[in-house]
């Protein structure tokens, strides 16, 4: 490989000799300016120096007392100009050239003709002249081995993406390359964004790390990241103890207002441990009983983030090493700044995965009602670590009647926006379920919902209601693939249900099927997630999930459903090692059902001897079911329901009284308009009625239906 070369010209004390305007140089500044142009570049281990390329006049050794031609940067006539470059094993810079022969290894130059035979390979031409020139060399090989240090550091410490990967990268690049020992000091809490922190400033020790005690007796570790990361340093430069006492390093410190450590923290560049600030702020952080090491052997820098100083890192070094030099202050600098600005962006990392959590937590429900006579499980997987927020939900609502709406949907996309589509429509659908309305209705209106939303906002869903008491379940489905059955005898179906287009399309009628839910069967709701992916089709990953339930079912005893939960966590194991290219929710609904011996229904004609009769029949229900001791209060609050729908109601009225984990009554009538709580006046003849069910019910509610309302109230069983 060739180097850049840059020519000498023959030395001469008169003023003729001199380069274009560049005036008589003295050896200090030849010196000087070759210091000025090979400091910040890396070196090879043997040195550097600068070469002529071939033609080039002869060198001539100046006399001691004329002035020196300052030609080092001065164009090259032959064609070879530019400052000499020692690249230290990095990629070299300049054209080309053949390796000399006999040329030392890992040099990266050769040898001007015309130098002088006693002239040492890989030393500054101009060297013997001048008496610094060794002293340059040293200073660039030392120069190079920082630049090399501090790029690998800093790759290191980029490498982290949370706040603890990136502090760990800062010790591990740190210790033993650069010090023997650090403490890293960061402020809490840690300022988020633009937000201005509130209180006083308090650092906590975030991470401490020491060379061991058995690596004194090692040889010195090379400056070169690479070369020194090897192996774990547990052992803690200072033992850490909450109360700041007992010889252990402070976990949490104030920092007062014109202190010390104030002071340094203010002043952003690194400081030597003997600097008159360092020295008073030292002992705040390495806690009481450790004194600062004597003389330059440590350094105390700032961590300033994009807007402000969030910490502090100390470095340290043991009495057998040498002390810090003045360009290990840069070096320190370079290091707590990109840590710093690699916390301040594992910060906004970690406040953006939390609002990604909090946005998918309140989308989906905390937790799943238990309705009366279904049991339901559900599961909640996103697409990547990354990705935790998407389109998919589920829901359980509550039905007048002791029926339940179960509904899960997959709005398009991964990404904030499918997670604000899917809230909406997840609202929509529950304001419709209250409404009582059709399967097929609600899917209609949360189609007219999505268009409105946009013409791009597409989902599919589907919609189930089950009712204990029929043992029935409607299905209406769009674009959704269809939901599996899994019998009591182990028989694993997959229901036909009419598909439908997918929520958004527009125009488009939805069909709801009505299909029988024995007792014991198992409803499966999922999202394609769980049976799509790139290695298969929907089809068969839905054999595969019938495939799978069926297995599951053999592991139980015949005619005995698996337990509902451990279901969930098997169907999951149908996903194998790069199967999860989507959300998946799945929603699982074991039917109990209510026994018609726990169930009274009567229809009552709107007549004024109507509420009689119903305290009557009320009564006789619960002499069967043996719950007499609930008869007053169950009678009474009969009457004060009843009487206010034969008030209103042109047709038939319905009471029901439903026996399970309680005692459920309900009063269905044909007026629409929901009855409200209010405190009656003293003249008032009527509005204490719904006063006795508030006091009297464990809870009560009025449920606005298609064909009017029911007024329902729940007594604990006794």
């Amino acid at each position: 490989m060739e180097t850049q070369r840059v020519t000498e010209y023959p030395t001469s004390p008169q003023p003729a000799a001199r380069s274009t305007g560049g005036g008589a140089r003295t050896a200090a500044s030849v010196a000087g300016r070759a210091d000025a142009a090979h400091a910040p570049l890396p070196d090879p281990p043997g040195g550097s120096g600068a070469t002529a390329p071939q033609g080039a006049p002869r060198r001539v050794p100046a006399p001691t007392n004329a002035p020196v031609s300052g030609a080092a940067g001065h164009p090259d006539p032959g064609g070879g100009g530019g400052h000499a470059r020692s690249t230290g094993g990095d990629e070299p810079v300049g054209r080309s050239r053949p390796e000399v022969p006999g040329e030392r290894a890992g040099a990266d130059h050769d040898t001007a003709p015309g130098t002088a035979p006693d002239t040492a390979p890989g030393t500054v031409p101009g060297a013997a002249e001048h008496p610094g020139g060794d002293e340059i060399a040293e200073r660039e090989r030392r120069g190079g081995d920082r630049l090399r240090f501090v790029g690998a550091a800093t790759r290191r410490i980029a490498r982290g993406v949370d706040l603890d990967e990136t502090v760990l990268g800062l010790c591990r690049a740190s210790v033993p390359a650069f010090t023997d020992a650090i403490l890293v000091y960061l402020r809490d809490p840690l300022p988020v964004g633009d937000e201005r922190p509130t209180g006083p400033a308090v650092l906590r020790l975030r991470r401490t790390d020491r060379l061991p005690d058995h690596a004194l007796e090692a040889p010195a570790a090379s400056p070169d990241l690479e070369a020194s990361d090897t192996g774990e340093f547990p052992l803690p430069l200072l033992s850490v103890s909450p109360e700041g006492g007992g010889g252990g390093a402070a976990e949490l410190i104030e920092v007062r207002g014109g202190g010390p450590l104030a002071e340094v923290l203010r002043g952003v560049r690194p400081v030597f441990g003997d600097a008159s600030t360092a020295r008073e702020a030292l002992p705040e952080l390495l806690g009481p009983g450790h004194d600062a090491p004597v003389g330059r052997r440590a350094i105390l820098a700032p961590m300033r983030g994009r807007r402000r100083v969030i910490g502090a890192a100390v470095f340290l070094r043991r009495p057998e090493r040498s002390a810090f030099e003045p360009d290990d202050l840069l070096v320190a600098a370079q290091l707590a700044t990109h840590t710093a600005l690699g916390v301040d962006k594992a910060v906004l990392y970690g406040r953006e995965a939390y609002i990604a959590d909090e946005l998918q937590r309140t989308m989906l429900p905390d937790e799943l009602p238990q309705p009366t006579g279904v049991t339901l499980a559900s599961r909640y997987l996103p697409a990547a670590e990354t990705a935790r927020v998407g389109g998919d939900w589920y829901d359980a609502i509550p039905l007048p009647g002791g029926r339940v709406a179960l509904v899960v949907g997959d709005v398009m996309g991964h990404s904030m926006t499918s997670a604000a589509i899917m809230g909406q429509l997840r609202t929509t659908a529950q304001t419709l379920a209250g409404l009582d309305l059709p399967p097929q209705e609600v899917l209609h209106h949360l189609d007219e919902q999505a268009q409105r939303l946009g013409s791009d906002r597409m989902a599919t869903c589907m919609y189930a209601v089950y009712d204990p008491v029929a043992h029935r379940i409607v299905v209406a489905n769009a674009g959704h693939p269809p939901p599996v059955m899994l019998h009591r005898d182990g028989r694993a179906e997959v229901l036909h249900v009419p598909a439908g287009a997918p929520i958004g399309v527009g125009g488009v009628d939805f069909e709801a099927v009505e299909l029988p839910a024995p007792a014991g069967a198992t409803l499966l709701l999922y999202t394609d997630g769980l049976v799509e992916s790139r290695h298969r089709d929907v089809w068969t990953g839905i054999e595969r999930l019938r495939e799978k339930l069926t297995e599951t079912a053999g592991l139980t005893r015949p005619d005995t459903p698996p337990p509902l939960e451990p279901l969930c966590d098997e169907v999951l194991d149908i996903l194998g090692p790069g199967d999860r290219d989507d959300d998946i929710a799945l929603l699982a609904a074991r039917f109990d059902g209510i026994p018609p011996s726990d169930v009274a229904y009567w229809y009552l004609d709107p007549r004024a001897q109507t509420a009689r009769q119903a305290r009557r029949l009320a009564r006789r229900a619960l002499e069967r079911w043996g719950l007499e001791e609930l008869s007053d209060s169950v009678e009474l609050l009969v009457s004060e329901v009843v009487t206010n729908a034969v008030r209103y109601a042109e047709r038939p009225i319905t009471l029901r009284l439903l026996r399970t984990d309680v005692l459920r009554c309900e009063v269905g009538d044909d007026v629409p308009q929901l009855p409200r709580l209010r405190q009656a006046r003293a003249t008032d003849e009527g509005g204490r009625g719904l006063y006795l069910v508030n006091r009297l019910a464990r809870r009560w509610g009025a449920t606005r239906l298609s064909t009017g309302k029911v007024v329902w109230f729940e007594f604990s069983m006794p």
